[in-house]
């Protein structure tokens, strides 16, 4: 588009010019009228050569008259804002040029051949007029800037839509190829939502069957103390189902927000206490145990009671469910305050994690991959219900991890304000 142009700008301006010097050169080529001194004399000192000297450009036109005619055939070519100047020019005998009318501004375009370019038209004399080989070797220059920049402006709204345009589709491009990529990790997801679904459903449907089958044995019947104990493996294993369906339901009502805080003043320190006694029997029978620094001079803040207690127990059943095999759990579980803001901190000693998992660990269904062994329950749904539930009560959660060394997480939650 743009050399398009400017071959069209460049064969307007040559034409622009072609018409200025033909108008110029129709009165020259004539000869001089002998007027005053020029009157023929036939005394010696008053005879004159005048009357034989053929009309020019130069001597015809005065400077506002030769820029009229070159402004005429700008315009007459569709070059109304292109800026000109102009000089009329005699050429010697050995080729040099000797201008007899040039416009004001001439000498500075003219030399400035970087940004501005010039136009040579010759003015010969119209063929057959009486002077016409007589007459002087005359040219019209014409000095206008460098086209690219007329260019440039001409098409300066066509570039400007041409960017536009290009933005535009880049952008649908970027979207497309990162909605693609969702999609596909929306895929992933949902595979691995489904397998773990399946395989934490599976586990309490098998005990039942094999409990309801151990029932239906004659001994077992006449055994009323067996039967409490298939019964309570009954009712353990459905509770446990209903826990996930909870979870799930969960997940699928804070998507939706349609769960509402009921916040009042709850003293944190008690909340922690009554969580860490119900990992109790956890914690001993992997030999762990929780070391608390409840430090915090002000534990006060405002929260809802259910939810900031999942909140804390989710914390603490990571620490304890991705402790290291054979090597006893540790978690030590610290509270600081200032005069805005209350802090948890949970620090324990197991697998850890790495800079990858630790950036995703927030994401809904999100679970580290440990190969094939599925040793560690749930839905990836605990850490993403966790940093909802804390931004609910207008805190912030961050997390730290070293692969093999233990993982460190961080609440920040507002006081209650007197």
């Amino acid at each position: 588009m743009i050399s398009l142009r400017e071959e069209q700008i460049k064969q307007r301006i040559m034409k622009a010019a072609e018409s200025a010097g033909e108008d110029l050169v129709q009165q020259i080529g004539i000869y001089a009228p002998s007027t005053g001194a020029n009157k023929l004399n036939l005394a010696p000192e008053g005879f004159s050569l005048d009357i034989f000297k053929p009309v020019t450009v130069g001597r015809k036109y005065d400077q506002e008259q030769i820029r009229v005619k070159v402004q005429r055939a700008f315009l007459n070519n569709d070059l109304k804002d292109v800026p000109f100047e102009f000089g009329v020019a005699t050429i010697g005998r050995y080729g040099e040029n000797y201008f007899e009318k040039q416009s004001n501004g001439f000498a500075n375009f003219y030399q400035d051949t970087a940004n501005y370019m010039s136009l040579v038209v010759r003015l010969d004399p119209p063929s057959g007029s009486p002077g016409e080989n007589l007459s002087v070797n005359e040219i019209l220059v014409v000095v206008v800037p460098v086209i690219k920049n007329l260019v440039y402006q001409s098409l300066q709204g066509r570039i400007i839509l041409s960017v536009l345009f290009t933005l535009i589709i880049l952008a649908a491009f970027y979207l497309t190829v990162r909605t693609m990529l969702r999609q596909k990790k929306m895929g992933e997801i949902k595979n691995d939502f489904i397998n773990n679904m399946t395989h934490e459903f599976k586990t309490p449907i098998a005990t039942i069957s094999l409990a309801v089958d151990a029932m239906r044995n004659e001994k077992v019947i006449q055994d009323r103390q067996k039967m409490g104990y298939f019964s309570d493996i009954i009712k353990e294993e459905n509770q446990r189902m209903n826990r996930q369906v909870e979870t799930i339901l969960r997940a699928s009502q804070l998507e939706k927000q349609e769960v509402d805080l009921n916040l009042k003043p709850l003293h944190v320190h008690e909340i922690i206490q009554d969580v860490v006694d119900n990992f109790a029997l956890q914690l001993e029978d992997k030999k762990g145990k929780v070391e608390l620094e409840l430090n915090a001079p002000n534990d006060l803040i405002n929260a809802d009671e259910v939810h900031f207690s999942n909140l804390v127990n989710n914390l603490v059943d990571n620490a304890v469910k991705y402790a290291k095999e054979n090597i006893p759990p540790l978690i030590k579980l610290s509270t600081q305050s200032n005069a805005k803001h209350f802090t948890i901190r949970i620090e324990d000693n197991g697998i850890g994690m790495n800079k990858d998992t630790v950036k995703r660990i927030f994401e809904k269904f999100y679970r580290a991959h440990t190969g094939n062994v599925h040793n560690v329950k749930g839905f990836g749904l605990g850490l993403s219900y966790v940093k909802t539930m804390v931004e609910a009560h207008d805190g912030d959660i961050k997390a730290e991890s070293t692969l093999g060394k233990g993982s460190i997480f961080t609440v920040d939650l507002p006081l209650k304000r007197n």
